[in-house]
């Protein structure tokens, strides 16, 4: 029997918007959108509002709009980058770390929630065959 990587990449983004769509209760209860949610938990990775665009897939005006309103929340803060001082970096604040630790271990629990349906077995190799799919070919 033959698989579609299509039918697959399709389950793939429903289990994920299910488990999104899960967790949007505790994130309004932490002040969070979904996708301020996304780029909150993204700024140590990419401090840079650009960089959080890439790695996200989001449009830069979108970053821009997600990241004044977590300024405005208090979770992150502009920081002038001392190697370049045209640019701002991005800084988690102590609520916004708060916030991000929160809102992952919701994600985290619901996504446990749905993987406990599978054997401890099919759980490793389901890491193990998503971590070769995200090693360099």
């Amino acid at each position: 029997m033959s698989v579609d990587g299509a039918q697959l990449w399709t389950l793939n983004q429903r289990l994920l918007g299910v488990v999104m769509d899960a967790c949007t209760g505790e994130l309004a209860k932490l002040g969070l959108e979904t996708k301020e949610f996304f780029v909150l938990a993204e700024v140590e990775a990419s401090p840079y509002p650009a960089e959080i665009a890439t790695a996200l897939l989001l449009p830069r005006a979108s970053v821009t709009v997600y990241v004044r309103n977590l300024v405005a929340k208090g979770f992150v803060r502009r920081e002038i980058d001392d190697a370049d001082l045209r640019r701002h970096r991005l800084v988690l604040t102590a609520e916004g770390t708060e916030a991000r630790d929160r809102a992952l271990a919701a994600l985290a629990a619901e996504y446990d929630r749905r993987l406990a349906r599978i054997t401890p077995q099919d759980r490793t190799e389901l890491q193990r065959m998503l971590q070769e799919m995200l090693s360099p070919a």
